[in-house]
């Protein structure tokens, strides 16, 4: 008795006759577009689920399938179709078909040969939904990483200011590297103008490179009872006698501290070489009425501060031809709403780039008298020194410390007025100046 062999279940030239039929049904099943295409790539038979496709595919019918694509997508049809070819099935590969009105519609085909000389049968999905979901997944994306990079710029631009305000700051003129001018946190840490700097700035200094880019460096300063790790950016100045060394600008700030300003009381500013805005913290935000830093940007600090008796215009001037300056007492704002503001400027030298930091102190609006409580404790200091300095050099720190005092508390009882100022210490005012100039303290012009 004859056996008579199973079919081959991956036959489906069985089907072939029913290609058209098939193309409907899966349409209605699961799919969007089905085609019919014969051995030579021709679509014979279209099939849709949706007549609002956009594809005008009822057009396709008699014309190369590769040909319905788009230039970049037609070498996907030609591999579907080599592939199905071969193996009789194909993988799943997207295709764009161009629309009427210059767009384009993305489908993905999976494509099956039915019978070994049976047409193809490609099925495809409409991606256009999926596409819209990944783009603004994307978008959504960028938008998240632009904000967090906005987010880490302001929180860079902040910290960057606070450090302005914090930093202990000094010019040093050589060739025996000593202090010329300095703010109080440089005092604080290397002692008065004039003093022999600590062994470790001097060090630096002796070796630092003259040139205007920054120069770099962590070190550590003996303290009581310890020591002080500071960061060190050292920076030559231009010098107008070239005979002599050009001074330093030493900027220097606590490693790894928090740096933190006395909130609205302090306002920070950073200026280009033109006088105008770069980076404003909140402070100042506050005390010129602005939403927002990118309102200010641009603009002319004495301008955006009101400058009625051209003091910051003098501080500005002071600060590029000095590195440093400082002004006790000055009056800024509109006539009507005058603010009384301690100023102190520095210059931030980044190779080419020169940009000036502005720190403002707000003041009482009664006159600030330097209380002998500070003068006390600076000639105690002093007194400790005994037995590492010789008597002659304690009893010039200690006049410089007292002349220094009285100074500032003239200027601050006669609201930062030069003559005035000379008037009640009892000297002239161009010897006033000169006094300023050797103690440290950077004179009006």
């Amino acid at each position: 008795m004859a056996t008579t062999s199973a079919p081959d279940p991956s036959d489906l030239s069985a089907l072939s006759g029913l290609a058209p039929e098939l193309a409907t049904a899966f349409v209605s099943l699961s799919s969007d577009i089905a085609l019919v295409i014969g051995r030579d790539g021709i679509v014979t038979n279209v099939a849709t689920a949706d007549s609002t496709l956009g594809l005008g595919a009822s057009h396709w019918v008699g014309r190369p399938w590769a040909d319905t694509a788009t230039g970049d997508t037609r070498r996907k049809i030609e591999l579907l179709l080599a592939e199905v070819g071969s193996h009789g099935v194909a993988r799943r590969r997207e295709v764009n078909h161009a629309c009427g009105n210059g767009e384009f519609i993305p489908i993905s085909y999976a494509a099956l040969r039915l019978g070994a000389e049976g047409p193809l049968l490609a099925v495809g999905r409409d991606l256009r939904a999926v596409a819209a979901i990944q783009q603004r997944f994307v978008e959504a994306q960028r938008e998240m990483e632009r904000d967090y990079w906005q987010l880490r710029q302001a929180q860079s631009r902040q910290r960057l200011l606070a450090q302005v305000a914090t930093d202990a700051v000094l010019v040093v003129q050589g060739p025996a590297l000593r202090a010329i001018a300095a703010n109080e946190a440089a005092r604080r840490w290397f002692g008065e103008p004039g003093m022999p700097l600590p062994a470790p700035l001097h060090d630096l200094l002796a070796l630092a490179p003259g040139h205007r880019h920054a120069t770099e460096v962590r070190l550590r300063l003996p303290q009581a009872g310890g020591s002080l790790t500071l960061d060190v950016a050292v920076t030559s100045l231009p010098q107008a006698d070239h005979d002599l060394p050009p001074p330093w600008l030493v900027r220097a700030r606590q490693a790894e501290a928090d740096p933190t300003t006395d909130g609205a009381e302090t306002a920070v500013l950073v200026a280009d070489a033109a006088g105008r805005l770069v980076m404003a913290d909140a402070a100042l935000l506050a005390w010129v009425g602005a939403d927002s830093e990118a309102q200010l940007l641009g603009q002319p600090v004495q301008q955006l501060l009101g400058d009625p008796h051209r003091q910051l215009a003098a501080l500005l001037s002071d600060v590029r031809r000095q590195g440093m300056a400082v002004q006790p007492v000055a009056t800024l704002g509109p006539a009507g709403s005058p603010l009384r503001v301690a100023m102190s400027a520095s210059l931030l030298v980044d190779g080419d780039q020169e940009r000036v930091a502005l720190v403002l102190q707000r003041l009482d609006t009664t006159p600030r008298v330097v209380a002998p409580l500070d003068l006390m404790a600076t000639l105690q200091r002093i007194a400790q020194r005994v037995g590492q300095l010789p008597l002659p050099a304690l009893l010039r720190e200690a006049t410089e410390a007292t002349e220094r005092h009285a100074i500032d508390a003239a200027l601050a009882a006669a609201g930062g007025r030069h003559d005035e100022a000379a008037l009640q210490l009892g000297i002239e005012p161009a010897e006033l100046r000169q006094r300023q100039q050797r103690l440290g303290r950077v004179p009006p012009p």
